[in-house]
């Protein structure tokens, strides 16, 4: 660049040494790093899940409580999350085949939406039996009752 005729040089600012910007990029860095952590974890909720679920109500829901290393949930035929994302019936088949394989508990809750239709509960009830699971309904317990 020519600046010698209006001495343009005298009036730029100089180059930025190495370290003036890195404190700040580090931060950015573990910034980011730890927002990705936060929010890319399982334990976050689903998009896509609204927060109006809610379990059927049914009288003696704990009278039955045991606990189940796979839990699955159920919104409808095509929207079914387990601990690896969301699946459908077809997709499910194949999960729970894989989960099946060589274990020994084959105990597994599926919490089920109020609003399920039956004819998808019970398909997947179907599947998981197919597979080997002892299945467990979750619900809450009627209203006064304990």
């Amino acid at each position: 660049m020519i600046t010698r005729p209006l001495d343009l040089a005298s009036r730029l600012r100089p180059p930025p040494r190495l370290l003036d910007g890195l404190a700040l990029f580090v931060l950015n860095a573990v910034l980011l790093g730890m927002f990705f952590i936060l929010f890319g974890s399982r334990f976050v909720l689903s998009p896509g899940l609204s927060v109006d679920f809610s379990l059927p109500s049914m009288p003696g829901a704990y009278a039955g409580a045991a606990t189940t290393p796979v839990v699955i949930l159920v919104r409808d035929a095509s929207f079914i999350i387990t601990d690896e994302g969301r699946l459908n019936l077809a997709q499910l088949r194949t999960w729970l085949s894989g989960r099946a394989q060589g274990r020994t508990d084959l105990r597994m809750l599926v919490q089920a939406d109020a609003s399920v239709p039956s004819q998808d509960l019970f398909a997947v009830l179907e599947l998981a039996r197919e597979a080997g699971f002892q299945v467990h309904l979750a619900g809450e317990p009627a209203r006064g009752a304990r």
